[in-house]
């Protein structure tokens, strides 16, 4: 497939581009498509803090202008990670692997869930309203870039674990090359954006999947699309954390 083609999927599956919305792609297409979405998190991550800077120079305070930016970030995703978020926090009240399952499959949410989402968005707002103001777009690029990546070693080292989801084809079709591929790409668009500082980015990731896959494996015997997305937003968090410790 052409790279033109990849990059488009990944755009297509990681936000709600309405013109990309609309080509149809495969299950391979997808695939393929996540060596792109270092790229597309970085693009993300620009126009999310290109939000807070412009509402800034319009006079507005920056922890308020974190929290716009902070909608921003959800409507360009279509709040794709957070969902994953919230059932994963959900199915922490599973009593063993099948109600666990079940939990994160109702597509209702819980109070488990619902502090997730919330206590994700406080502390994102919180740490973007901390992080110097010359510094937030290509901070946030760089910390997008490295969390959007977070799926891809999961899917390629650990089994799909439910019955049937739309992160099924992804994980089962994942293979190293392409993690790889993405982690370096990752690691270069976060190296050119914020130079040093991607070493405590690329920490953040290896910290938060290294522990998301080995909670998934011991409750869930292997990762759902679920656990992707909760992985990203807590990579997410993570970054941030690390970036203002940096």
């Amino acid at each position: 497939m052409s790279p033109q083609r990849a990059l488009a999927a990944a755009v297509a599956f990681l936000t709600r581009a309405p013109l990309v919305g609309r080509m149809r792609f495969s299950e391979d297409d997808l695939v393929h498509g996540a060596v792109g979405f270092p790229l597309v998190g970085a693009l993300i991550g620009a126009l999310v803090g290109g939000a807070a800077a412009l509402q800034v120079e319009f006079g507005l305070p920056l922890m308020l202008a974190a929290a716009g930016a902070v909608v921003v970030d959800v409507v360009v995703t279509g709040a794709l990670h957070l969902d994953g978020l919230a059932d994963s926090a959900d199915g922490l009240a599973g009593r063993n692997r099948e109600h666990t399952l079940a939990i994160m499959r109702d597509h209702g949410i819980g109070v488990y869930g619902t502090s997730a989402v919330v206590l994700d968005l406080l502390v994102k707002a919180a740490a973007i309203g901390a992080l110097p103001r010359s510094e937030i777009v290509p901070t946030l690029a760089a910390i997008y870039a490295v969390s959007r990546v977070a799926p891809l070693p999961l899917a390629a080292a650990l089994p799909y674990a439910g019955q049937d989801g739309t992160g099924r084809v992804f994980v089962e079709r994942m293979r190293w090359s392409i993690a790889v591929a993405g982690l370096c790409l990752a690691a270069a668009v976060a190296i050119v954006t914020v130079g040093f500082m991607a070493s405590a980015l690329l920490g953040g990731l290896v910290v938060v999947t290294a522990a998301v896959g080995v909670a998934a494996r011991r409750r869930l015997g292997g990762v759902t699309g679920d656990v992707l997305g909760a992985a990203t937003e807590l990579t997410t968090l993570a970054c941030l954390v690390a970036a203002l410790a940096w």
